[in-house]
């Protein structure tokens, strides 16, 4: 099999798809959407209002129209993890060892740090932060999921009390912040545009997994570990089932050429992540 056609073949498809994805969103560059322009501002259906919204400064898209770039945004992603899984086929690699320098004394047990939620409430006023796509598909949520509280309560007095007003149903025009959509596209064309770059983290990641553990003491591992949580590492790169944004064997919605990329680079990638046959 000609592994360098197949790997330009895909990686054309899925430029292609990348493309028809920025235009569906209107963002005619990288500049559009880190700066957050808009090319043609989108207002509720509601109409507009007195107060300023505060996602007036970023870039915004209509709920159906950002629900529709989504949906083709994820198997967009996991096809292109399992093209780097093909292009990292063969790569060999040293990981380099850990440097073992003073460590570092642990936080004091009452020290005071600002929360997540105060240092994320600035992050949207300047210049968005660049993402990164992951090499790992994102595992299935186990948990069952919370129901959605979509009623209200409709008990009421005759002649004391008002029925509760139900609120409207959101509308398929209604702005929704397109931020994080915009930066999730920049990622995807910055891993196309450096497939081997990507290629080698995975190998540097298969390198430090097949590596054998070094010998510790034993006294030493098993004070270390009582004290220190257990970290949970990944071993197998793409999740349980069908991957993440494949459509269900039995959808009704119609074709897309993204899923047909992605049934052909998981086929691809579970061929090479198959362990050689040593008899």
């Amino acid at each position: 099999m000609d592994w360098n056609a197949a790997i330009e073949h895909h990686r054309a498809a899925l430029t292609r798809i990348l493309a028809m994805l920025v235009a569906m969103a209107g963002l005619r560059n990288e500049q559009t959407a880190i700066t957050g322009q808009q090319p043609e501002p989108v207002q509720s259906a509601v109409g507009p209002t007195d107060c300023p919204s505060p996602i007036a400064d970023r870039p915004t898209l209509p709920r159906h129209l950002h629900r529709a770039v989504l949906r083709l945004l994820r198997p967009a992603e996991a096809a292109v993890r399992r093209l780097v899984i093909v292009v990292a086929r063969g790569l060999v690699v040293t990981p380099q060892a850990p440097r073992r320098g003073t460590p570092t004394p642990p936080p004091p047990r009452f020290a005071w740090s600002p929360s997540p939620a105060s240092q994320g409430r600035n992050l949207g006023r300047g210049r968005p932060q660049m993402l990164a796509l992951p090499l790992f598909d994102p595992l299935p949520r186990w948990r069952p999921r919370r129901p959605v509280a979509s009623g209200v309560p409709r008990i009421s007095v005759p002649g004391i009390a008002a029925p509760f007003p139900v609120p409207a149903p959101p509308s398929p025009l209604d702005p929704l912040d397109a931020t994080r959509l915009a930066l999730r596209l920049a990622a995807l064309a910055r891993m196309l545009d450096d497939l081997p770059v990507a290629a080698r983290r995975f190998a540097l990641w298969q390198a430090r997994i097949a590596a054998p553990a070094p010998p510790r003491n034993n006294g030493e591992a098993a004070g270390r570990l009582a004290k220190a949580p257990t970290r949970v590492r990944r071993i197998w790169p793409l999740r349980p089932g069908r991957p993440h944004g494949q459509r269900p064997a039995r959808s009704r919605e119609p074709d897309h050429p993204v899923h047909t990329v992605l049934d052909d680079v998981h086929g691809l990638a579970l061929w090479v992540l198959e362990p050689a046959d040593t008899s």
